[in-house]
């Protein structure tokens, strides 16, 4: 939205630019036919006119309310010279002259003036004085002569142009967005709709075929087989705990291959895709890629997925951020949100979740967890693991 704005207040200014520059230019033209104005008159315009070309330049450059006053003035000024002494009579062509100045070298102003009160007056002053010295120019007789009439359209439709495109620009934008939010949202239960069908075949191959082989007492399958294939089982479990998606080679048979080390960097990334399926969004801070044993990984990213689990339906905010940094002999994960908080000493002891999920977890293979929080003031959780 903000971005939307800046785009907006450039095409207001560079248009007003545009527009202004045009108009000054044909009037500076048509002031310099003979006879239009006399020779010292036309020199005396000339200082006006170079402020509102450089005013023009700046509006171009600046919202600053100061341009365009000082371009109003300046171009008011050139029209009261051009005028004349008063009780002199002005050429025949000099209304038609300085119209285009009216109309356009000053009323470009109106559309960045259009954003508030203080401003719009002065359109309104604009309007009435550029109007009443180009009418003094004319040789009509009527109330408002056709140059004047011009003028007073050339504020009104640049006016209503600034407002149009200050007002339909944001309410474009926010429809945008709204467009944007609700394809995210179609397109996030799209993934777990698909997650959801491609996990239920996944467990059918596998858990569900292992526990009707347990449930008929393995009929027909050696034991030391059965055993084998409730280990994969095991480890695919935990895998899909961690967030990852093992790839099936066949029905029944997953790629799952031991390792004794892994890359932390490559299963964070898991760990983050699968809380911003579920809307938290995760921003990751520091180390890339951190090698750690198999069975310390295990626990470092299960005690880092129950904190965020814990950020994602206790904490009120939809953002987490993960700091990991590691020396040479401890790798450690501070988990941080600026949520609702919770004052620690409220803690019911009898309560397992924090405790044997995180730091239990973490203490079996070395490791250790400390929690700071108090209301209102958001969560901090810093997790460490021996390398």
């Amino acid at each position: 939205m903000e971005l939307i704005a800046k785009e907006r207040d450039r095409l207001l200014q560079r248009t007003a630019r545009f527009l202004g520059l045009a108009g000054t230019l044909v009037a500076l033209v048509s002031l310099s036919i003979p006879g239009v104005v006399p020779l010292s008159t036309y020199l005396w315009m000339l200082p006006c006119l170079a402020i509102l070309v450089f005013s023009h330049i700046m509006v171009g450059r600046s919202l600053a309310i100061v341009w365009p006053l000082v371009g109003t003035v300046a171009g008011l000024a050139a029209l009261l010279i051009a005028r004349g002494p008063a009780g002199s009579t002005p050429s025949a062509g000099l209304a038609a002259s300085v119209a285009p100045l009216g109309a356009a070298g000053i009323a470009c102003f109106a559309l960045v003036l259009v954003s508030s009160i203080p401003r719009m007056a002065i359109i309104v002053l604009g309007v009435i004085a550029s109007a009443t010295l180009v009418q003094q120019t004319s040789h009509s007789s009527a109330a408002l002569s056709p140059s004047a009439l011009s003028v007073i359209l050339g504020w009104i439709l640049t006016a209503v142009l600034g407002y149009w495109l200050s007002a339909s620009v944001p309410r474009a934008a926010r429809r945008i967005y709204s467009i944007g939010k609700a394809h995210r949202a179609e397109r996030q239960a799209s993934e777990t709709e698909a997650q959801r069908r491609q996990g239920a075949r996944l467990l059918h191959d596998t858990v569900l075929a292992t526990l009707t082989l347990l449930a008929h007492s393995g009929v027909g399958v050696a034991p030391e087989a059965l055993r084998q294939q409730a280990g994969e089982d095991a480890r695919l479990l935990r895998q899909l705990r961690l967030g990852a998606t093992p790839t099936p080679q066949s029905s029944g048979s997953y790629n799952l291959e031991p390792v004794e080390e892994t890359a932390l960097g490559t299963t964070l990334e898991s760990v983050k895709q699968r809380f911003g399926r579920m809307g938290l969004e995760v921003s990751w801070h520091g180390t890339g890629q951190v090698l750690l044993p198999s069975d310390v990984l295990d626990a470092f990213l299960l005690s880092l997925a129950e904190c965020l689990e814990n950020v994602r339906r206790h904490s009120g905010v939809t953002q987490a951020h993960v700091t990991i940094t590691d020396d040479a002999t401890t790798v450690r994960a501070m988990v941080t949100d600026s949520g609702v908080g919770f004052d620690l000493e409220g803690i019911d002891e009898d309560k397992l979740g924090f405790k044997e999920s995180v730091i239990g977890r973490l203490r079996e293979v070395g490791g250790n967890a400390r929690l700071f929080s108090s209301p209102g003031s958001g969560t901090t959780v810093v997790l460490e693991v021996p390398r």
